[in-house]
This record gives C-alpha cells, structure tokens and sequence, in this order.
C-alpha cells in the first residue's frame, strides 16, 4: 500500500535556516530516505514552497480563487514523502525514523492512498 506522509512544521522556523543548517538536517533526512530508495519502497519526496506561494481554490456553486493557504492549522504543510509499506505499521516505522531525523517540532501525518488515475503506477 502507498502512505503519503505529510510533513507539517513552521515554516517561519524552517524557512529562517542558513543553507548550511537546511543542507544539515537534509542530510540527516536523506539516511532515512536513501534507506527507502535502496529498499525499492520511496515514492516521490517533495519540499512545498512557503505558503505566501499557495493559492487556494473553495468548492462551492461558483468555485472561489483566493490567494495562500487558508486550512486552520496552527502549523503549514511542508512536504510530501510516498512510501510503499505492507501496511500502517511499516509507514509508523518510516515517519518515526523521519521524526527522529528531523531537528523541530513539527509531525507527521499518515495517509493511504488510493490511486484513481487510469494508467497510474501503483508503486514508486
């Protein structure tokens, strides 16, 4: 099964890094990460831009462009890692290992996935 794991943290904090502290906590992510490749088990991982970059479009008769994000959330949507695991167990074990890297605060959301895109791949 597919997880998306979501990244959630400030983004003032994370944005505030030097290079050299970003490149360090990248760096300590990428065991984590280089381990999932090598297991044939990582999707696509992906850094969001800051949310003065979103626009968010609201459902409703008349769909409604507003710009930035406007989820109620104390913290923002970083990123994004797809993982394959046997179940939730296995993407608890993946995030906690990300946690354990990861130098703030913030949390992991998990996700399964349910693919809807004819011709999709199933795995990363």
């Amino acid at each position: 099964m597919l997880y998306a794991i979501l990244c959630y943290d400030n983004e003032d904090v994370v944005g505030s890094w030097t290079k050299q502290e970003d490149d360090a906590v990248i760096a300590k992510l990428s065991v984590v990460t280089d381990r999932l490749a090598h297991a044939g088990r990582l999707g696509p991982v992906f850094r969001l831009l800051p949310t003065t970059a979103a626009t968010t479009v609201r459902k409703g008769k008349e769909a409604l462009v507003l710009d930035g994000p406007f989820a109620e959330t104390k913290e923002q949507l970083l990123g994004v890692y797809l993982v394959d695991c046997e179940g939730l167990e296995e993407a608890v074990e993946a995030a906690q290992e990300l946690a354990r890297a990861s130098s703030t605060n913030g949390c992991y959301e998990l996700r399964p996935l349910s693919l809807f895109m004819p011709g999709a791949v199933a795995g990363p």
